[in-house]
């Protein structure tokens, strides 16, 4: 069976796109595809102009490092890491210089309202700030496109909508391009435009200005 079928899509610099659709309709696997994780059968991905379908491992790597950041449900913080720790990590990984990786870091937590934050570890945070040094640690290498997959899903209405707020904030100052998978209407309202996912493959988008 196949989990994403006939998807022909672009996104442009700076949008903020919506997927939405029943639960196991592909769009998990999506973003997998989208990022590389996932090889698919046919067809192909290119980011920036770069197709990543023939990219071996070490170089995927180093584009998904370099040009995409990652926002999960589940936060995926290192638990016996400080915010500022988790945070540094895809500096650590990258290009930066090593002296250069703390402030850098100090930076996007500052960006997303959490310099007073920087020492406490995950479980002295609570949720909406786990998923804020979350977001910090996608942006802190400034990537071109980050892939979010339900990131509001564990928070009140109040916290999504902060975290809502950061991502419209980046595309509009830093040209950061977001793709969110959600099953909430409400964040999908939000987006530049929806697309809906139904047995992996897209109806039609609706954008903003059209609902």
């Amino acid at each position: 069976m196949e989990a994403v079928r006939g998807v022909t899509f672009e996104v442009q610099q700076g949008e903020m796109v919506a997927i939405t659709g029943p639960s196991g309709c592909g769009k998990t696997t999506l973003l997998n595809v989208l990022s590389g994780l996932d090889r698919p059968s046919a067809g192909h991905v290119d980011i920036e102009g770069v197709s990543i379908g023939g990219l071996n491992d070490d170089v995927l790597t180093r584009l998904r490092g370099s040009r995409l950041g990652f926002v999960f449900q589940a936060f995926n913080l290192h638990p016996v890491l400080s915010a500022l720790e988790n945070v540094e990590l895809p500096l650590l990984l990258s290009s930066t210089p090593p002296a250069d990786v703390r402030a850098t870091a100090r930076r996007a937590l500052h960006d997303v309202g959490l310099a007073d934050r920087v020492d406490h570890l995950p479980a002295m945070l609570s949720g909406g700030q786990q998923q804020r040094v979350a977001v910090a640690r996608a942006i802190v290498h400034r990537p071109s496109i980050v892939l979010c997959d339900e990131p509001t899903g564990n928070l009140d209405t109040k916290t999504s909508g902060e975290v809502l707020d950061l991502m419209e904030d980046l595309c509009a100052s830093e040209g950061m391009t977001f793709l969110i998978v959600t099953h909430d209407e409400s964040i999908a309202a939000r987006c530049h435009r929806t697309l809906r996912m139904v047995d992996g493959r897209f109806l039609v988008a609706v954008g903003r200005e059209e609902e």
